[in-house]
């Protein structure tokens, strides 16, 4: 899928290494089943990021509303509200953290296509490991750093609507 780092089901696990790099980081992790929101958010916390969760996509756009985060990961399939339309209402609103989506099964390629003002910074379909979960965020979270450097001015963020998606490449992902 163009501009998105797809990552695919991995055996590494975390890096104790890791744990003190991300202090500072605040993520929020969606998903409706509460064994796989847990095993993200204890690897996730082991490495040092500050992790709130929701379990559905209206509890996690009440969040989204109550605190700043540097990431959002959401699952896709979930009742009432699903990933992609979280993403459709964090992108209306005006909110451009980054977005990971995770999906088990195929991902909504066609809506994805659709939409690409949604600009989704990477995709995981499930089942996939703590490692590459680890991995998918750092990457991530460094692309949205490059861009939000001394140069971030010469790249503004269009209005929804009006946002095209990016290559992965030229972020430093591998599309």
């Amino acid at each position: 899928m163009n501009g998105l780092l797809e990552a695919a089901y991995d055996q590494a696990g975390p890096s104790p290494t890791r744990r003190r790099k991300n202090p500072s980081r605040h993520l929020l992790v969606v998903d409706d089943d509460g064994a796989i929101r847990q095993a993200g958010v204890e690897a996730l916390v082991l490495n040092g990021y500050r992790v709130d969760t929701a379990k559905d996509g209206a509890g996690a756009w009440e969040a989204l509303h109550a605190n700043s985060y540097d990431l959002l990961i959401t699952d896709n399939n979930m009742p009432e509200l699903s990933g992609v339309e979280l993403v459709k209402k964090l992108r209306s609103a005006g909110m451009t953290l980054p977005v990971i989506l995770a999906s088990s099964g195929e991902l909504p390629k066609e809506e994805l296509d659709r939409n690409p003002w949604l600009q989704l910074a990477a995709t995981l379909v499930q089942p996939f490991s703590s490692g590459h979960l680890l991995e998918t965020v750092s990457k991530v979270l460094l692309a949205a750093d490059n861009t939000r450097g001394p140069t971030a001015d010469l790249f503004p963020v269009p209005e929804p609507g009006l946002i095209q998606t990016t290559p992965a490449s030229q972020w430093g992902l591998n599309e």
